[in-house]
């Protein structure tokens, strides 16, 4: 049996889907309040009977917190694809990212120590990779130095790697991915995807930013790969291409035929941008769309090597962005076109 956390989110509902295509049966935990339907819509994007495939799914209900939910949880399971988290830049939810985030991970890591889970897969994020001025890529290699630059989220998954190292060291095989910012279709609200919400609606600023790009496709594939190999006690950056912003968002425009992003946000005007936003935030208690951490990351150049990833696969191709964005902006337009009836 395999357990997969956060089954609900943009990686969790692909890698159920992975799973289930390749004919695995999995226990998926969920928040009580969570929507699977947003998996299956996931899965009718690939599959013509997505109803069959989700048979092979036993949906459990628990906390993170829960260690003995957990216990329970993890009975008879062998491998176990940790995705949960909570992804969020604004202040009003540190203490709850920090909480689920870290302790929960470790909470995962320790129950699975009990129950001698055979290989453990933990998904980290690029934000956990050393930065250094003088390294034209980025490595696994990089150590990673608390900085003010460094956002509460970034600092939570660095905090639960340790967890995982950790357990590691007490005896669990583990394999951590640290994706690059993921392009991929499902809840166009929620995480990365609600960027093609905001392309479709028209984004008139850019920035000089860089970063990295993967499809959502390829970090589950590669996730998958990585827990059937001999491979232990590593971390991955999974990163497919290092773009300016200003080419991802003009591809994603052109794709909706909207006008493209033409004026150039420096430094300054995102450093007003995101205090207005504060206010406007606390005034209407409604979430900012742009916080100081944001607005930080839009103006940094940040390029990731996939080199470790690609040797230990060397016949592995990435998904182009370009490919990515099309194909995500295909499927945006589709479910907005059922909406629309």
């Amino acid at each position: 049996m395999i357990l997969v956390t956060g089954g609900t989110g943009l990686v969790g509902t692909h890698l159920l889907f992975d799973l289930c295509k390749s004919g695995k049966q999995v226990r998926a935990l969920k928040r009580g309040n969570s929507n699977v339907a947003n998996v299956k819509k996931v899965f009718s994007y690939y599959s013509a009977n997505p109803d069959e495939l989700l048979k092979n799914i036993e949906w459990i209900d628990a906390d993170l917190m829960d260690v003995h939910s957990l216990s329970d949880v993890m009975e008879d399971v062998t491998e176990v694809y940790h995705c949960a988290a909570i992804v969020s830049f604004d202040p009003r939810f540190e203490k709850e990212m920090m909480k689920i985030n870290v302790e929960g991970t470790a909470n995962m890591v320790n129950v699975a120590l009990l129950k001698d889970i055979k290989k453990f897969c933990h998904v980290s994020s690029i934000a956990t990779i050393g930065h250094s001025e003088h390294a034209e890529l980025f490595t696994e290699k990089l150590l990673w130095k608390l900085s003010p630059n460094h956002s509460n989220y970034a600092i939570s998954k660095y905090a639960a790697e340790r967890e995982v190292w950790r357990a590691s060291e007490e005896g669990l095989d583990v394999v951590i991915v640290n994706p690059s910012l993921i392009i991929g279709a499902g809840n166009w609200q929620q995480s990365s995807s609600g960027i093609f919400t905001k392309g479709y609606n028209g984004i008139k600023f850019y920035t000089d930013g860089t970063n990295g790009f993967v499809d959502v496709r390829d970090v589950t594939s590669l996730m998958i790969a990585l827990m059937k190999s001999n491979i232990i006690n590593q971390r991955f950056i999974l990163n497919s291409e290092n773009l300016s912003y200003k080419p991802f968002l003009d591809m994603l425009h052109q794709e909706f035929n909207k006008p493209l992003p033409s004026i150039k946000a420096v430094k300054l005007l995102s450093n007003i941008a995101w205090r207005v936003e504060k206010i406007y935030s606390w005034l209407t208690n409604k979430p900012p769309f742009l916080t100081k951490d944001t607005a930080y990351s839009a103006h940094a150049k940040n390029r990731f090597s996939n080199e470790k990833i690609r040797n230990a696969f060397p016949d592995y191709k990435f998904i182009p962005i370009e490919q990515s964005i099309k194909d995500t902006c295909r499927l945006f337009l589709k479910d907005k076109a059922v909406v629309s009836l």
